[in-house]
C-alpha cells in the first residue's frame, strides 16, 4: 500500500495571496449574508450596535487566517494537522464534526436553494404551496445531480463567473436597500444591552461562518506559495472574507427596515423577494441558487472522504445515495414538516458552534503551546504511535458538555443556562471556546501530553 503524503508537495504550492483572497472573498458572497444581518437586528440592538456586531463578528475570521498560517507554515491541511493536538483515533472527533458540518452546510444550500425557486414563482404567477414547494426541491436536487456530468474543473470556472455575477448585482441590490431604507427608523432604534444583546450577536456571526470555515483554512493554507509572507496569508483570508460578509450584513441590517420581520420569518427569502422589484428579484435569486448548485455537487462528491475519515468505507455510489437520502429528508422536515427554515437554522450553528469552537480554540493552543518550532511530522502519520492525546480529548469533552450546559434554546435549557445566558444560546459557543483554552492550559502547567515534542 502506497504511504501517506503528509506535507504538500512543493510543485503544488502555487496558491498567491491574490487567488486567496478571491477564494475566500467568493465562499462568503452568499445570499445568507444579509439574512445575517437581520438577525442581528433581532438581538434588540440600535442601528450602529448593529453595524458594529456585524464587523466584529466578520472579523473574527482572524481565527481562520491564524490556521491558514499554520497551515501555509507546514505545508499540512487541517486534519492532518489536528492529528498531533487529539492523535490518530482521537482525532476521529474533528473529523465526526467536518462530517456534520459538510451535512449541515449541504442540507442548507438545498433548502436555501427550494426556497429561492419557490420565491421565484410569483414572477411566473404560479402558486406558492406545499406542492410547488416539492416541486422546487425536486427540480433543485435534480440540477445538482445533471451537474454530475461536468468536470471540475468546469464547474469551477461556472461557480466563479456566478461569484462575480452575484457580486455585481449584490451593489445593485444594496442601491435599492440604501434608497428604499426607511432611515427615521434606523436612526430610532432602541439601543440594546451589550452583554445580552451585543456579544452574543457577535457569538452567533462567528458561529455560521468563521468558526465553521477553520476547518478549511490550512487546506488552502498549505497550498500557499512558500515565498508568501504569512502576514500576506493571514490578511488575505481574514479580510476576503470579513470584507463580503460585512457588506452583506449591513445591507441586511437595512433591510429589516423595509422588511422588519425579515428575521423571524419562516421563509426569509420570501419577504426579501418582496423588497426588490419582481424583475430584478428573480434575476438576483436565480443566479443565487444557481451559485449552490457547484456547492452542492463538490460537498457531494466530497462526501465519501467525510465518511472515510470517521473509519466508514463505502463505495461512491454508496455514499452518494446515502447522503442524498440524508440530505433530503432533512429537507422535508425542514420545508414541510417543522416549517421553521431559521430557527432549525439556528439551532444547527448553536449545536455545531459549541463543537467547533472547542475544537479550534484547543488546536491553537496545542500549536502555541508545543509546535513554536513546528510539527513532528511523526505525529501527522496514520500509523502514528500516538493513538490519544488525552489533554487535546479531554480539553475537548469538557469544553463542549460546559457549552451545552450553558445553552438555551428552544429545544432544551442547560442547567447553568441563567442570568445572561436565559434565553441565549449563542454565548455558549464562546463559553465552549474560553474553557477549552482554559483546560488546555492546566494541562500544561500539571503535565506535558504525549506528543508534544516538536522536531526541529
Amino acid at each position: 500500500m502506497e504511504a501517506e503524503t503528509i506535507q504538500v508537495a512543493e510543485q503544488d504550492k502555487t496558491l498567491s495571496p491574490g487567488k486567496l483572497f478571491y477564494n475566500w472573498f467568493a465562499a462568503n458572497v452568499g445570499i445568507m449574508g444579509f439574512v445575517y444581518g437581520a438577525i442581528v437586528v433581532s438581538f434588540h440592538l440600535s442601528f450602529w450596535q448593529a453595524l458594529s456586531a456585524a464587523l466584529i463578528g466578520a472579523l473574527t475570521f482572524v481565527i481562520p487566517g491564524w490556521v491558514a498560517m499554520i497551515g501555509q507554515r507546514e505545508g499540512v491541511t487541517t486534519f492532518k494537522l489536528s492529528r498531533a493536538a487529539y492523535g490518530t483515533h482521537g482525532n476521529k472527533i474533528p473529523n465526526a464534526m467536518a462530517w456534520l458540518n459538510m451535512v449541515g452546510w449541504l442540507s442548507v444550500n438545498v433548502i436555501t436553494g427550494t426556497l429561492l425557486f419557490s420565491a421565484m414563482l410569483k414572477t411566473m404567477h404560479l402558486p406558492q404551496n406545499n406542492f410547488t414547494k416539492l416541486l422546487c426541491l425536486v427540480v433543485f436536487a435534480s440540477l445538482v445531480i445533471l451537474s454530475g456530468i461536468f468536470k471540475e474543473e468546469t464547474l469551477a470556472k461556472i461557480q466563479t463567473w456566478l461569484s462575480w455575477i452575484f457580486g455585481l448585482l449584490t451593489l445593485v441590490i444594496l442601491g435599492f436597500f440604501l434608497v428604499r431604507a426607511n432611515w427615521d427608523v434606523a436612526m430610532r432604534m432602541p439601543a440594546g444591552n451589550w452583554l445580552t444583546g451585543w456579544l452574543p450577536a457577535v457569538a452567533f456571526i462567528a458561529a455560521g461562518s468563521s468558526i465553521s470555515w477553520s476547518m478549511a483554512a490550512a487546506d488552502w493554507g498549505a497550498y500557499v506559495n512558500p515565498q508568501t509572507k504569512p502576514a500576506a496569508t493571514f490578511w488575505n483570508t481574514t479580510l476576503g472574507s470579513a470584507i463580503p460578509l460585512f457588506v452583506l450584513m449591513a445591507g441586511g441590517v437595512l433591510l429589516s427596515t423595509i422588511s422588519p420581520h425579515l428575521a423571524s420569518a419562516s421563509d426569509p427569502y420570501q419577504v426579501m423577494y418582496e423588497a426588490v422589484p419582481a424583475w430584478f428579484g428573480a434575476l438576483y435569486f436565480l443566479v443565487a441558487a444557481g451559485g449552490l448548485i457547484p456547492q452542492c455537487l463538490v460537498s457531494f462528491r466530497s462526501a465519501r472522504i467525510n465518511l472515510a475519515t470517521v473509519g466508514i468505507k463505502v463505495s461512491q455510489r454508496t455514499s452518494l445515495t446515502l447522503h442524498g437520502i440524508i440530505i433530503v429528508v432533512i429537507s422535508v422536515y425542514v420545508l414541510f414538516i417543522s416549517g421553521d427554515f431559521l430557527g432549525n437554522f439556528e439551532l444547527f450553528l448553536n449545536f455545531l458552534g459549541i463543537c467547533l469552537a472547542a475544537w479550534v480554540a484547543i488546536f491553537l493552543v496545542d500549536s502555541v503551546l508545543y509546535r513554536q518550532r513546528g510539527y513532528d511530522i511523526n505525529l501527522m502519520r496514520a500509523d502514528s504511535q500516538v493513538h490519544y492525546n488525552w489533554p487535546g480529548i479531554i480539553s475537548w469533552v469538557i469544553a463542549t458538555i460546559t457549552g451545552f450546559l450553558f445553552t438555551s434554546n428552544s429545544l432544551y435549557r442547560g442547567l447553568f443556562a441563567r442570568g445572561i445566558f436565559a434565553d441565549n444560546s449563542s454565548l455558549a459557543v464562546f463559553m465552549a471556546g474560553l474553557v477549552a483554552i482554559i483546560v488546555m492550559g492546566l494541562f500544561a502547567i500539571i503535565s506535558k501530553p504525549k506528543g508534544a515534542a516538536s522536531h526541529g
